[in-house]
């Protein structure tokens, strides 16, 4: 599959047990993913990279409550516990994840500003990340995702990427979701409505 590459989504320590917006079960998919590289000639890592302060932080909101939603100039936006900030042991990779395979580490949510679900593109769905270019540059057309969370930063991936018009296949098998007030079903159905193959 010379035109293809697994795409590992924000398997961080702060998306894992003992995190601070820990998914349940998500350190119990590193294994599945490790094992997963070696069947593709391309590998590309994403990563949450917040500043301190970031405005997606519910700390930054006095009268909101983490998971309460608010209307930002991008459109509706979740206010998260503080999480995955630059240079923090949360935002590190999973120690157990094999990094050495990664072609390229894309990291995204670094602007203050506004957050960042893709790993196509921030959430004004119009500024891009420069993942789309890489693998254009390299051939790669058809792409396989995995990591955290399913209904979360898979989602808005696998469904831009559907958009962009590459192939695109989930194994939920090696992710794992929030389900934050029926977002997983939501998800799924997202998905599957833009071409998304849902394994």
């Amino acid at each position: 599959m010379p035109d293809s590459a697994l795409i590992v989504i924000d398997v961080q320590n702060d998306f894992c047990p003992g995190g601070a917006l820990a998914v349940e079960g998500g350190d119990q998919i590193v294994r599945g993913i490790n094992d997963l590289m070696s069947d593709f000639p391309a590998v590309v890592l994403t990563q949450d990279w917040h500043p301190e302060g970031h405005s997606s932080f519910a700390s930054g909101h006095p009268e909101a409550e983490p998971f309460s939603m608010i209307d930002m100039p991008y459109g509706p936006q979740v206010l998260w516990p503080d999480h995955c900030i630059q240079g923090s042991a949360g935002a590190e990779f999973h120690a157990d994840l094999d990094t050495t395979r990664a072609d390229l580490i894309v990291r995204k949510g670094y602007n203050p500003r506004i957050d960042s679900y893709s790993a196509f593109f921030e959430n004004d769905h119009e500024t891009p990340t420069g993942l789309e270019g890489y693998l254009r540059t390299r051939g790669i057309e058809k792409l396989t995702l995995v990591g955290l969370a399913t209904d979360y930063c898979v989602n808005f991936s696998a469904v831009d990427a559907a958009k962009l018009g590459f192939t695109v296949t989930v194994r939920t098998d090696l992710c794992r979701a929030i389900d934050l007030d029926g977002s997983l079903k939501a998800a799924m159905e997202g998905m599957r409505g833009a071409g998304v193959v849902v394994d």
